[in-house]
């Protein structure tokens, strides 16, 4: 087998990697099989990231012949016990599965076998086998429409950064060009397996700053801001919403911008503005113990019986579920589930939520940062 080892000149990325783990504890993977089936394929390179001596390092291990994937594969299982947490691309579905498949079959421990999630949590026991995983695909997919993606593929989100390669093939053109090497040993052939599995490193790597999206829901950030605009709308109708000016802790890579369900986001750099519409007139809010209330017909409202119990029968009956409710004029936000409470709606069949903008909210910078994150988690996750 081959140990190759080169320190890489990588530019600091704009990404903070601090905000996922220390460097010194980050290894990024990728590896190059022969196929998808690790029983009837073979596993002929690993390639690996990591930052040692004050710069970055590739190490990639690679198979000469088939019968040396086993010294591989123990070599990286090595290199792993050091690393605290493993970054990849869509390894989720494939690179880790593929090495637990592989271990069992030669009868190795991986030290990820618990590496099932994709979070930010560092192990406070480095002998635990669990590790953290960081799975770039897994992060941006949900982004693939806002973004205008024509898929996930890791060189069509280099193609969205501007990252080029020199690398003219892909991972299934190389698979003939392996076994030619395996058997000939001819060193033309080596060139293209290594630099395929180097510029996916690269690739990699460079591809950090996209995180960023979807740090707008893992790292906290900050409304700085809040104003109440009023507009008349196409129709003449006067309308409202309310803007927040948010700042982030890392920068977007390019713009971005959502709209969905009458709320609008655009970010640039480390700034984003929120604009999410308001009512203005009279809600209802909703008794769940129905049966414990009258329903008056003449004032359209809802008693408890300890209070109705003195209104003559013939202006009260029985509340259902329909019109057991008091009313309320007010100014409202909208939500989309239950985050602030009481809740309104304008009807029980109704199911788009309000909650009350008080004067106690307008003066919490905390409150509106909350209410932000939950609607920039509808944006995200309804704008798939």
């Amino acid at each position: 087998m081959k140990t190759i080892r080169k320190a890489m000149n990588f530019p600091n990325p704009s990404y903070p990697l601090e905000h996922i783990d220390e460097l010194s504890k980050i290894l990024f993977v990728d590896i190059e099989t022969t196929g998808f089936a690790a029983k009837s394929s073979y596993l002929y390179l690993i390639g690996c990231l990591c930052y040692e001596e004050g710069c970055w390092q590739l190490i990639q291990f690679l198979a000469e012949d088939y019968i040396e994937e086993p010294f591989i594969l123990q070599e990286f299982l090595v290199l792993c016990k050091e690393y605290h947490t493993l970054i990849h691309y869509n390894g989720n579905n494939f690179d880790l599965p593929y090495l637990r498949q592989k271990c069992e079959q030669f009868g190795l421990k991986p030290p990820f076998d618990q590496i099932n999630t994709d979070n930010m949590d560092i192990p406070e026991n480095t002998e635990h086998t669990t590790m953290n995983g960081i799975d770039i695909y897994k992060r941006i997919s949900c982004f693939k429409n806002i973004l205008h993606l024509e898929n996930c593929k890791q060189k069509t989100l280099e193609n969205f950064l501007g990252i080029s390669r020199e690398d003219k093939y892909n991972g299934g053109e190389l698979i003939s060009i392996y076994h030619d090497y395996a058997k000939t040993k001819n060193p033309e052939l080596l060139e293209p397996l290594l630099l395929h599995n180097k510029e996916d490193m690269q690739g990699m790597f460079a591809l950090l700053p996209i995180l960023s999206y979807m740090d707008i829901l893992l790292v906290p950030f900050r409304v700085v801001k809040v104003q109440a605009n009023h507009y008349d709308n196409i129709s003449g109708t006067r309308s409202y919403e309310v803007l927040m000016k948010i700042k982030f802790h890392t920068a977007f890579p390019k713009p971005i911008a959502i709209h969905k369900n009458g709320c609008h986001f655009s970010g640039q750099g480390k700034e984003g503005y929120l604009k999410v519409p308001c009512l203005k007139e009279e809600l209802k809010f909703f008794y769940s113990n129905y049966k414990d209330y009258y329903y008056l017909p003449m004032e359209d409202t809802a008693l408890h019986k300890s209070v109705a119990s003195y209104v003559d029968k013939d202006f009260r009956k029985q509340a259902t579920a329909a019109n057991c409710y008091t009313k309320k004029q007010g100014t409202y936000l909208p939500e989309w589930s239950p985050l602030f409470t009481p809740i309104f709606k304008k009807s029980y069949q109704d199911s788009d939520l309000f909650f009350e903008l008080t004067e106690e909210m307008k003066r919490s910078p905390e409150e509106f940062t909350k209410y932000a994150l939950h609607i920039m988690d509808m944006l995200i996750h309804e704008g798939k």
